[in-house]
């Protein structure tokens, strides 16, 4: 039977690797082992050391000595596998190294933690005091340093397996795309800030739930795509987030497998496709609309030219002048149209020049409307502007402009007639403010920021049926902040909208 000292000193040494097994921080780790070690020697001081990825040694744990004085050991573990390093020439090395730490040790073992043939670190005791190391305490450090050796490598494993999850981790939270990961169920594992600032919904609504249901994609005609599909890993449709904005987004799937080949985790690249789509839909309406608006004044001015050019007919003067007063009026809408054009070209590439010179708003709106107020009979328009308006510096073919196009916007979506009224007033911070209010359909709030981007009309039947090309309301903005100001809308669908422009007035004469 063994001693019961040797009984104590096995039961200690299970109870002890227990516990190294279970921990996973190697600094915590590395200050057991020593702790135990030293204990279980009858040691008063003791260091690791773990071998560095060059080869060299360097102290990572130490117990019994002031920490500046751990590198004065260096000594210890120097050349400390050369053959040729004799017993003697240790002693001599712990008797001038303890004493240059100020830590007078006697005795000192040394054991390798080896991992197969591998070397990994030494475990150092020293004693100060006592009897020198037998055979069974170097047998017992030898089983014991198995034992760390083991859970050392495990730790470092660990140690490297978060790095480099946390690397991978950094990536995906800063990578500029959406990005998910699902397990083979389709359930949301991860979920990046992209995506949180791409839909809105953050991590902790997402993970754990199907991204089928977290991702509701919806293709034109509605129907709710169920993604990822086998076979099928890419999906794109319309998002609808809780704000109520609408985005199209798509969606990459990439099928990680296991050796039997079956699916056990799904990595999602997720982007916002909203501006692309909108882009290509604008383009598509851009040719519809421009090949719509320029046929029809194309098509009259044709038909009315060869109508009065009939060598068969005889037509009296009115008949010729109201046919050549057509001509004219679709030639002037066709000019209209060719020069919003290139004005939105020339806009587009930073080409925007204006002539500025003192000008009188308050007669520049009474022209207007008096042109404006001969084209229709269903609509009313009034002025209410001060007398001692001040004069403004600006371009006046451009601003004039502006006010025919938004007084002409307000007659053409009043169909059913009613009252248009041009105010002005002081702004706030020397600017004066002119708007134009009307009494028509409106303009649902959704679409106030947007009714000023190119080409974009809102999408109702009447804004459906009523020519344009949508670049009125771009022009108008580009113009009113070429001169420092700003223009916005304030409207209720189905309950008129009101137009403002302010501008500056700067230093002029009217002051």
């Amino acid at each position: 039977m063994l001693p019961d000292f040797r009984l104590r000193q096995r039961e200690y040494l299970l109870e002890i690797s227990r516990a190294m097994s279970a921990r996973l921080d190697l600094s915590s780790l590395l200050s057991l082992i020593l702790k135990s070690a030293t204990e279980i020697m009858a040691g008063q001081a003791g260091l690791i050391t773990l071998r560095l990825a060059d080869g060299a040694y360097a102290p990572r744990a130490s117990i019994g000595f002031p920490v500046q004085a751990v590198p004065l050991l260096e000594p210890l573990w120097r050349d400390l596998e050369d053959k040729s390093v004799s017993e003697e020439d240790i002693s001599l090395r712990l008797a001038i190294a303890s004493r240059a730490a100020g830590v007078p040790m006697r005795q000192v073992v040394a054991l390798p933690m080896e991992i197969g043939d591998e070397k990994i670190g030494y475990i150092f005791i020293f004693r100060a005091r006592g009897v020198a190391f037998s055979a069974n305490d170097i047998q017992m450090l030898r089983a014991f340093a198995d034992q760390a050796a083991v859970a050392v490598h495990n730790a470092r494993l660990y140690q490297q397996v978060s790095a480099e999850r946390e690397r991978l981790n950094a990536i995906i939270q800063n990578s500029g795309d959406g990005v998910m990961m699902l397990n083979a169920y389709r359930i949301i594992q991860t979920w990046n800030k992209a995506l949180t600032n791409m839909t809105g919904i953050p991590p902790e609504e997402a993970i754990g739930q199907p991204c089928y249901e977290i991702l509701s994609l919806y293709n034109h005609q509605e129907r709710k795509i169920f993604h990822p599909q086998p076979g099928e890993l890419y999906v794109e449709g319309a998002h609808h987030r809780a704000d109520g904005l609408k985005i199209t987004l798509s969606i990459n799937y990439a099928p990680q497998y296991n050796e039997d080949n079956d699916i056990i985790q799904y990595i999602a690249n997720v982007r916002d496709m909203t501006r692309l789509r909108e882009a290509e839909e604008m383009k598509q309406t851009l040719l519809s609309v421009i090949s719509h608006e320029l046929k029809t004044p194309v098509s009259i001015i044709k038909g009315y030219a060869g109508t009065l050019a009939r060598e068969d007919a005889n037509w009296d003067k009115k008949t010729l002048a109201d046919g050549l007063a057509v001509i004219e009026e679709e030639a002037d809408r066709l000019d209209r149209l060719i020069n919003n054009l290139l004005e939105a070209s020339r806009m587009q590439a930073g080409g925007l020049k204006l002539k500025a010179s003192y000008l009188d708003l308050a007669d520049m709106a009474r022209i207007v409307v008096e042109k404006l107020q001969a084209t229709t009979s269903n609509h009313t328009i009034t002025i209410d502007i001060p007398d001692d308006f001040p004069l403004i510096r600006g371009d006046h073919d451009r601003l004039r402009e502006v006010l025919t196009n938004l007084i002409g916007n307000a007659i053409k979506y009043s169909p059913d007639g009613g009252t248009i009224t041009v105010r002005g007033m002081l702004g706030d911070n020397d600017t004066v403010r002119l708007s134009i209010s009307d009494e028509g359909i409106g303009i649902p709030p959704a679409d106030h920021d947007r009714i000023f981007e190119r080409f974009y009309r809102v999408d109702n039947r009447l804004a459906r049926q009523t020519p344009g090309t949508g670049l009125g309301l771009y022009l108008v903005k580009a113009v009113v902040e070429a001169h420092g100001g700003r223009v916005w809308v304030e409207s209720t669908a189905g309950q008129g909208s009101t137009f403002w422009i302010e501008l500056p007035i700067g230093d002029n004469p009217s002051k």
